[in-house]
């Protein structure tokens, strides 16, 4: 036999359904809330900066954050400064077209590493991106590209070892110098040629430098 409820049952089974909607409400407001930040990681904010940086824009952290919905407090933990940032998003993008030139590039040994080398050299000479980061921040620039303590030459080095080492391995070229030593030169050779720290700009002497990358790498004119 089942008991008849009081009066003021369908009032507490209202107020209680109501309290559990405004919980559900609250949850799912304080969820996306919290959601939000996880939803941007370190390399979404590269990505940003990559875009900043391809425009010609001067990157702004500020921006960044404000687009990803981030404290600059955070981006600031991730990448330790706006310098690190920006070295990162340029690295990536020397990433990116080691891997494409390379494609087009046939032969092995001395020859090969020359062509390589020399298309990457034109790219970089008719960067418009490089050249806005040069006419905007010359020192930072100049900075960013070519300090051994920085995050950008020391990689470009370790790719250009990788190559050289990658025809040592296949027995198709054989260096006068080490590998480590071989990639270092080349690069500082770039960076003469390429940027030019007595004006803003970008001198894109790439004929010359060929020649003369081409005497380091042993291949005959």
């Amino acid at each position: 036999m089942r008991g008849r409820a009081g009066p003021d049952a369908p009032r507490a089974s209202a107020m209680a359904s109501s309290t559990r909607a405004k919980r559900g409400h609250a949850a799912t407001a304080t969820g996306a809330k919290r959601g939000r930040p996880a939803t941007a990681s370190p390399q979404d904010v590269v990505r940003v900066v990559r875009e900043q940086y391809l425009r010609g824009d001067r990157v702004d952290v500020t921006v960044v954050a404000r687009q990803l919905g981030l404290g600059r407090a955070t981006i600031y933990r991730w990448f330790g400064s706006r310098e690190a940032l920006i070295s990162e998003a340029i690295f990536q993008e020397f990433e990116l077209l080691l891997a494409e030139k390379r494609k087009g590039v046939k032969g092995s040994g001395a020859e090969w590493l020359l062509d390589v080398l020399d298309r990457i050299n034109r790219a970089l000479s008719h960067s418009s991106a490089l050249r806005r980061l040069l006419e905007q921040e010359r020192q930072v620039g100049l900075r960013l590209l070519t300090s051994s303590g920085g995050g950008v030459q020391p990689r470009v080095v370790a790719c250009v070892r990788e190559l050289i080492e990658e025809q040592v391995a296949a027995g198709s070229y054989e260096p006068t110098a080490s590998a480590e030593t071989l990639a270092y030169a080349l690069v500082r050779l770039m960076e003469a040629f390429l940027y030019n720290d007595a004006a803003v700009g970008i001198r894109g002497d790439h004929e010359r430098m060929r020649e003369v990358q081409a005497a380091l790498l042993g291949v005959r004119p």
